[in-house]
């Protein structure tokens, strides 16, 4: 594809962004005026994973402010109210099914949104959230089965700025990526998964150290959050868990020249 030809499509994108959503604005009661998903005309979710590719291209070097204007989405007035906004606006900007739930972001295509603060260079600056752990079935999961492999199938990787003098608005979104794990990138989140869901299996939670690529970390609303997982001799109550791709890992996939 041409740089002029990708240049009119992603212009044709962002006009078609404009016109298309048409959102109610409600508010909160606390300052902030959100979007109510059942007033939220989408754009039609894309066919192929190619149009998906090319619509995430047409949000490069676009400010977060940029495209929110574009999908009539207020920003957030406070800063404690901004996390999950910019994955949100993706969301919107992109088609993603807003009733996918465990399944992938694009059911039909079987691809996974992740949106990825990275710094000035490109580095992810933050592990990345990839899905919830079912703990009271952790000691009966299969790899083949599991959700994390499910999610991670395909991934649309869309980076985002994250400056620290930078307010929300001025982050802008850059290159996007799609990605699907290799062999070898297979094989080690395998690796990782069964060792540490093995843990969990036997009444173990590892600590956040453990996993070459992916790590355990809490993901709750908030730390009195509990669900039942297997512990010593049966279940108990614990602290619900999720899968989390390290910093590292995620600029492999970033940094690596895209063979196209």
């Amino acid at each position: 594809m041409t740089i002029n030809r990708l240049a009119r499509i992603k212009s044709c994108i962002l006009a078609r962004l404009g016109e298309t959503y048409k959102f109610s604005p409600t508010s909160t009661g606390d300052g902030i005026m959100v979007v109510s998903p059942n007033h939220a005309k989408r754009l039609p979710a894309p066919q192929t994973t190619e149009e998906l590719r090319v619509r995430a291209l047409a949000l490069a070097g676009h400010t977060v402010a940029e495209v929110a204007a574009r999908l009539q989405v207020a920003l957030p007035t406070k800063p404690g109210h901004s996390k999950g906004f910019i994955g949100s606006l993706a969301e919107l900007a992109l088609g993603a099914d807003p009733t996918a739930r465990d399944r992938p972001d694009f059911p039909a295509l079987g691809v996974e949104l992740k949106t990825v603060p990275v710094n000035a260079v490109g580095y992810p600056v933050e592990s990345t959230f990839c899905c919830k752990i079912a703990m009271a079935t952790a000691d009966r999961e299969e790899w083949e089965t599991s959700r994390l492999r499910q999610r991670l199938h395909t991934v649309l990787w869309l980076p985002v700025e994250k400056d620290q003098l930078a307010g929300l608005g001025n982050r802008r979104f850059g290159r996007a990526r799609l990605w699907t794990p290799s062999a070898t990138q297979t094989d080690l989140l395998q690796a990782d998964w069964e060792d540490l869901i093995g843990a969990l299996g036997a009444g173990r939670v590892p600590s956040a150290h453990e996993g070459k690529i992916l790590q355990l970390r809490p993901k709750a609303a908030n730390r009195k959050g509990r669900a039942l997982s297997p512990g010593d001799g049966g279940t108990i109550m614990a602290l619900p868990l999720g899968f989390y791709l390290r910093a590292r890992f995620t600029a492999t996939i970033l940094l690596t020249p895209e063979n196209r």
